[in-house]
Order: C-alpha cells, then sequence, then structure tokens
C-alpha cells in the first residue's frame, strides 16, 4: 500500500509542519529539529520528483538506505572471496555488471579478477598468442528456412518473452524503445501485443503459448482470422510458438488476478476478475505431425514470417519425435529456441522450477545434436535462453550449438529490477514486474531504455572482445574447445559437453550412437508417446 512507501517520507512532512507551528506559538528553540526536518523534506520532495532512481520515486527519503549499502559492496565482495565462494552471488556479481553496462560506465575491475582462481569447477576461455581484431561488434544473422518468404536480419542477442501484465507498461515500453535504438528484437511472452510493445516501433517477436492471448476465440482456442490480422503488422519480424517454459515446464503460464487490468484483459481477450491461467498443453494440435502442421499453417497466415518453437527439454523421444515429424513431411520450423530449466520467470512453483526441466547446456547440445544427426540442422537457426546475462554467458550458448541468445534477467535488471522476488504480489518495488499505476511511474521509459541499448551493444562489445582474445574474428567460430574447465578433482578438461556429438545424418544410418539410440528408435511421429521397447 502506498501509505507503506510513504510513510517515512509523511511523518517528515508532519513533523516539519508540526515543528513550524511551534516556532510561531512557542519560540525559536524549535527551530532546532527544523535543520534536520526541512532538508529531508526537500530531499523527499526531489526523490519524488527525479526519474533516474526507481527506488528513490517509490520509496522517498528511505528508499536512500540501499545505496549507502551499495556504498560497502566492495568490502561485501571481499567478505565472498576470502570465504572462498567459486563465485559471486548473482545479485552482486552479474547484476553490478549489468547495472555498469546499462550506465554505460567502465566496466573494468581494479586488482584484476574477483574470483578464486584456485577453486574447484572454475571455467575460462581459452585466448590465443595472436589475438584477433573485431572492427564491428554488432553482430547479426538471418533467420529464415526454405518456406519463409519473409527472413528476419537478427541480433545475435535479443529480449526473451516479456509479457505485459506480468511486468508493467513502463518497463515494456523501455524494453522495446531500447530494442528499436539498438537494432535487436523484443519477444512480447505469451501475453500478446499489447499497445505498449508498438509504441515506440521495436522489432517484436510475437510469442503464442497454449491460452493463444491475442489470437484466440470465445473458449480460448485459436483464432486463425485474429491471428492473421495481428501478425500482419510490420513490426511483427517473427512468430514463436512456445511449448514449455524451463523455469516452469509442463506447468502453463499464471498471472494472477490482482494484475489484471482492464486494458491487460483486452490484450489478451481474457475476463476480468479470475486469474489468468494459460493450460499445460495446446488445443490445436496433440502429435508431432499435427505440431509441424501448425507451424506451415502459421507460416502461411502470417504471410510467410519466420515461425519457429520455443520449449524446455524433458522426453528426449518427445523431441526426436518431433524431428522425424519434420522429415516426414518436409516442414521444419525457422527455428527454435532452447529454454533452460534454469531459466527465470515471475512467478513458478518451487519444485517446479527447482526440479522440473533439463538444464540449459544439455537441453541445447541434444537438440543440436538431433538437428545434425537428422540432417535438419542447416534449415533451421538454433537459439540458447537462460540465465544468459554475460557475454561468456553467451559465447558458452554458441559453442554448444546456438546460433543466437535470447535473454531477459539482464535487460530487467537494466530498467530497474533488484530481484526482490515481489513479482507474483502486485507489489515491485522498482516498478517493474507490477500493475500498480503510482509504482510503475517509477521506471523512466526514456532513461531506462536508454540503459536497455547500453547493456545490449556494451556487452555485444565484450564479445566481440572475447572472441578477439581467443583469435576469433566470427561468432560461429567458437567450438567447446575454446573452453577449458577445472573439474572438483582437480582434472583438467578442454570443451567438456553434455553428451556426445553426432555427425550430419548420423541418425538416419544403423549405426546410432547408444546414447541416441534407444530414444530415436522409440521416437514417433504419428505421437508423443513412444514406442514400446519390443515395437522399436
Amino acid at each position: 500500500m502506498a501509505i507503506t512507501r510513504y510513510f517515512i517520507f509523511q511523518l517528515v512532512v508532519g513533523l516539519t509542519v508540526l515543528c513550524a507551528f511551534f516556532v510561531w506559538l512557542f519560540g525559536p528553540w524549535w527551530e532546532m529539529p527544523l535543520l534536520v526536518l526541512v532538508p529531508l523534506t526537500v530531499l523527499g520532495i526531489y526523490d519524488l520528483l527525479q526519474r533516474h532512481h526507481a527506488i528513490l520515486r517509490n520509496y522517498p527519503i528511505i528508499g536512500h538506505v540501499r545505496f549507502l549499502l551499495e556504498a560497502v559492496r566492495p568490502e561485501i565482495r571481499q567478505y565472498f572471496i576470502e570465504n572462498e565462494a567459486d563465485e559471486l552471488p548473482f545479485s552482486l556479481g552479474q547484476r553490478a555488471l549489468v547495472y555498469r553496462r546499462a550506465k554505460a560506465v567502465d566496466d573494468s575491475e581494479p586488482f584484476g579478477s574477483i574470483l578464486d582462481f584456485e577453486s574447484s569447477g572454475y571455467s575460462w576461455i581459452a585466448h590465443s598468442m595472436k589475438p584477433a581484431k573485431i572492427d564491428d561488434s554488432d553482430f547479426r544473422l538471418t533467420i529464415g528456412g526454405p518456406d519463409c518468404r519473409q527472413p528476419y536480419d537478427a541480433s545475435i542477442l535479443n529480449i526473451s518473452g516479456t509479457s505485459f501484465g506480468s511486468l508493467s507498461a513502463n518497463a515494456i515500453m523501455a524494453f522495446n524503445r531500447g530494442a528499436r535504438l539498438g537494432n535487436f528484437a523484443h519477444n512480447t511472452g505469451e501475453g500478446s501485443i499489447s499497445p505498449h510493445h508498438r509504441l515506440y516501433g521495436g522489432d517484436l517477436i510475437w510469442q503464442i503459448a497454449t491460452g493463444y492471448f491475442g489470437c484466440r476465440d470465445a473458449e480460448g482456442r485459436f483464432d486463425p482470422d485474429k491471428f492473421r490480422t495481428r501478425a500482419a503488422d510490420p513490426q511483427v519480424k517473427m512468430i514463436e510458438l512456445k511449448l514449455s517454459q524451463g523455469a516452469k515446464p509442463g506447468h502453463g503460464g499464471v498471472l494472477p488476478k490482482a494484475k489484471i487490468t482492464p486494458e491487460i484483459a483486452e490484450t489478451r481477450d481474457v475476463p476480468m476478475g479470475v486469474d489468468c491461467i494459460s493450460p499445460r498443453a495446446h488445443s490445436a494440435f496433440s502429435t508431432p505431425l499435427e505440431l509441424v502442421q501448425f507451424i506451415a499453417r502459421l507460416r502461411e497466415l502470417s504471410g510467410g514470417k519466420p515461425v519457429g518453437l520455443k520449449l524446455a527439454i524433458g522426453y528426449r523421444h518427445e523431441f526426436m519425435a518431433l524431428a522425424k515429424a519434420m522429415l516426414d513431411s518436409g516442414v521444419t520450423p525457422d527455428f527454435i529456441v532452447v529454454d533452460g530449466g534454469e531459466g527465470g520467470t515471475g512467478a513458478a512453483p518451487s519444485e517446479m522450477a527447482n526440479h522440473v526441466g533439463m538444464p540449459l547446456a544439455d537441453g541445447l547440445h541434444f537438440v543440436h545434436n538431433v538437428l545434425v544427426g537428422a540432417g535438419l540442422r542447416s534449415r533451421i537457426k538454433l537459439a540458447g535462453s537462460g540465465k544468459i546475462v554475460s557475454a561468456y554467458d553467451l559465447a558458452r550458448v554458441i559453442a554448444l550449438g546456438a546460433d543466437y541468445g535470447m535473454a531477459a534477467r539482464g535487460f530487467m535488471f537494466a530498467v530497474g529490477c533488484i530481484q526482490s522476488r515481489t513479482c507474483h504480489t502486485n507489489n515491485c518495488p522498482t516498478g517493474v514486474a507490477t500493475q500498480d499505476k503510482v509504482r510503475q511511474r517509477a521506471v523512466d521509459v526514456i532513461g531506462k531504455s536508454e540503459r536497455v541499448r547500453n547493456f545490449h551493444s556494451r556487452t555485444l562489445y565484450a564479445f566481440g572482445e572475447l572472441l578477439g582474445a581467443a583469435g576469433l574474428t566470427d561468432p560461429w567460430q567458437i567450438r567447446p574447445r575454446h573452453f577449458q574447465r577445472r573439474d572438483p578433482d582437480g582434472e583438467y578438461q578442454s570443451g567438456p559437453l553434455p553428451g556426445p556429438s553426432l555427425r550430419p545424418n548420423a541418425l538416419l544410418g544403423n549405426d546410432i550412437h547408444p546414447f541416441y539410440r534407444e530414444h530415436w528408435l522409440r521416437a514417433q511421429p504419428h505421437a508423443f508417446a513412444p514406442l514400446e521397447r519390443e515395437e522399436a
């Protein structure tokens, strides 16, 4: 409630007025408290009016406590180093890196690395004695397979799914304006295309999930006419069909009714006053072959724009069944986004977030190799999504087989998220994940969009520096062998992989690698359920 956030400011203002009255009533002795109260009142008014710090706008006066704590960050960092932490906590390490890049300030580290090089499990990218010079770090690729008539020239780093409803209007506008400034794409999330996604004209990836928000009929089923109308918008560059999300695979999305406004209800085509829950599964298809046929239908309805999938990997035979459906039908998605189990979300059951879904490295490497082994990899661009925050993170997913990366967490930090973990309550302290009109005004769209652009450009610049240090000039030259790791037992590995690699078309012959053989033989294009062992 507003009274909680403004209590200290209201108290200071009240005491100031009271002391001023006492000065008039009892004499100058009451001027002494005013020496403190008047500056605090001025400070509180300034906090409410300024646009630079979301915390201070929502928490005048008392919000400065946070910045006092930040002032001792070096001592906090040293504490973790002295206590043999393998790496700094995410909130102090990578989040601080994002803030520096978003604010366009120097992210150099005085006195070298803050990590413990002697710890087990440390990993690094190897450097060359003949480093390369990278002149332009705006790395781009074309997304669109043989059936795509409107391919998209994409950045190798884009904003992952960020739904209006889960996030505030101001946060969405800051993301989209930043994407336009930086010439990269903004995924709408499953909450459909809101007016805030459209206002600044940034490139959009329209995500469609099990609720078919924005293209559904009264019963919640897919509506082709609504889809055709919205997909025709030139701002929509690609269509992403979400099968599952790494942070809550097999669960469906949830938007609490407390966060649903009339504007959200209109954008999603859902009623007011009830939780907005996405079903666990799609109603438009139920088999792998039906899924690829639905992809072809979406591509045709959109006028030939790139259509792809987003999914977390669960049963291996299910993705292999999808690959077999592609082979049987000749229909392939233009791109596939593999989401890791470590991916983020605004709300998910803790057991679901912690123990369901394959980690990104395992899932990405598996999908890449299945597509290679099935002879499909050249037709499909592959992306990784899940805790990609730094240039090093991006380099690792490309080494594992991705063509590009999708990230939400880093961009959320750029617009002010402090990981308060109150996304589901509608009480986000920085105005990023709330529909409270007063709270979200703390997100200054113009200023924060500049930070979104800065974070993107500086991360790609750092990525270019990593490439150059490794003696490479092209992002897709990165291979697992360029990475080194010291295992907990002290052994060194070059490019450790979560599974064996396949050669092109290796799944189409009789000599299938044992790691893949059982799953491949049990996969069938006509059903996600596996064949029984004796049938295989």
